[in-house]
């Protein structure tokens, strides 16, 4: 027989007030509220009570009512257009890391290329009172399609290219192909060519100025760097040009420093299809060091790593510094990168 009962409903659990934190405790109100934002003056004791009564509660300020007193959100906008994350994420890590420990979460939004969608993100962080903005990219040479300039508060740049009189962090390029191109040299191969991206990224005129400026400082022939897509088939491409052709002493390169790892992986992949031994006959090296792609490179891929998450971290905080108050010279910091070595070139014998 079917039963007429309703089901009894589940109501929410009430927040726990202050009021009842100060009953608990044996305080005013306001001496619980003083003791809780770490104001006023009272004894060790009653605020070591006062605090040990809220956690045993479970008692949650009101994030609110603290942003209006303080005149602060305790949040920060990061802006990007870097659609699949590539470099957002790892730089959104860091970034994050950066301002956990003062208690200040980051909302992320993609802008993808468009001025008015990047508007609209803009102006909701104000209209939320974030703290302070930083803008992120997938390239440091392209601006993204919004002005921060005179937002009233504090705008970061971080992979990406920075408005004039503002502070930008970036990956020394030019100082990661010069330890690619180095390490090569101390594992003492001297025929290096350099596979890279499209001529209309900066980073690539920086990184194949490094090579060329390596190899004579060490007194080995410059290869003309070859330049296409950033993909694995370019790569492909590049070592029928490079074993095919013929080199001005009719050698071929006895390594391959790449601009990218999808670059470096196609350039694996061709190698292998002749037959020619990779790292034993010619080493090769990636750039980014996305470990998805280079770990799974067989051999695994040595790459340059720009340290996003490093720089990501040196972004919040100064971010965290300006929301403060500090003042800080504007510019262009570059952080410098580090070379992961895996099996795709061996380490140097001093290594």
């Amino acid at each position: 027989m079917a039963s007429d009962a309703q089901p009894t409903p589940v109501s929410a659990k009430q927040p726990v007030t202050l009021r009842e934190v100060a009953a608990l405790a044996g305080v005013s109100v306001a001496t619980a509220s003083k003791a809780l934002n770490g104001q006023g003056r009272m004894t060790a004791e009653t605020r070591t009570r006062i605090r040990e009564t809220a956690q045993r509660l479970g008692f949650r300020p009101n994030s609110l009512a603290q942003s209006l007193l303080r005149r602060r959100s305790f949040t920060v906008g990061l802006l990007t257009n870097d659609t699949y994350g590539r470099f957002s994420l790892p730089l959104m890590a860091g970034v994050s890391d950066a301002l956990v420990d003062a208690g200040v979460s980051v909302f992320l939004c993609n802008v993808e290329d468009d001025p008015r969608l990047a508007q609209l993100h803009v102006d909701a962080m104000l209209d939320k009172r974030v703290d302070g903005i930083i803008a992120t990219g997938k390239r440091i040479d392209r601006h993204l399609p919004v002005d921060l300039a005179n937002l009233g508060i504090p705008a970061i740049y971080a992979f990406t290219e920075p408005d004039p009189n503002a502070i930008a962090f970036v990956s020394d390029d030019a100082g990661g192909a010069r330890l690619a191109v180095e390490h090569f040299c101390r594992l003492g191969r001297r025929r290096i060519a350099h596979v890279s991206g499209p001529a209309s990224f900066a980073v690539v005129h920086a990184r194949a100025e490094a090579y060329r400026a390596v190899l004579a400082e060490n007194g080995l022939p410059v290869m003309e760097p070859l330049l296409g897509p950033w993909s694995e088939a370019w790569g492909h491409e590049a070592v029928k040009t490079l074993f095919d052709g013929k080199g001005r002493d009719g050698e071929k390169p006895d390594a391959v420093f790449c601009g990218n790892d999808q670059i470096a992986r196609g350039v694996i992949d061709a190698l292998r299809e002749r037959g020619i031994g990779v790292p034993d006959e010619v080493g090769v090296i990636g750039f980014d060091n996305w470990q998805i792609v280079a770990e799974a490179t067989r051999p695994p891929l040595t790459s340059v790593d720009m340290n996003l998450s490093a720089l990501g971290r040196e972004a919040g905080l100064a971010l965290l510094s300006l929301v403060g108050g500090e003042p800080a010279e504007p510019g262009i910091r570059k952080l410098p990168c580090r070379l992961v070595v895996r099996q795709s070139c061996g380490r140097p014998p001093d290594g």
